[in-house]
């Protein structure tokens, strides 16, 4: 397998540690296809009005939107007008939001 550069020094050493599991056959590829795909979670920053869009077309409120994302009323209207943007789990779960729709995370 070739080595793959990646941001964390830390990630770095699981994929080492990865693939000389893989090498000596305690995980076999597909374990290994796995372990690739979940290590790569990253996301695109969304824009204010992607996220407003986002809350629109499930047709929600502001607050209802909050709720579903576990985090405030406020935090939201934020993201919306652009003073804050998600980050962390919240900009994960936006993205599967994006990806899957709004039942992704009910």
């Amino acid at each position: 397998m070739k080595a793959i550069k990646r941001k964390s020094r830390i990630l770095d050493e699981m994929h080492d540690t990865a693939r000389g599991l893989h090498a000596s056959g305690l995980i076999d590829k597909r374990r290994m296809g796995e372990f690739a795909a979940l290590s790569n979670l990253d996301v695109k920053a969304l824009a204010p009005k992607e996220i407003r869009l986002l809350r629109e077309s499930a047709h929600v409120s502001q607050a209802v939107f909050a709720a579903m994302l576990n985090t405030s009323l406020s935090t939201v209207q934020k993201w919306e007008i652009g003073d804050k943007r998600p980050s962390g789990p919240s900009l994960k779960l936006l993205s599967l939001i994006q990806r899957k729709g709004i039942d992704a995370v009910l």
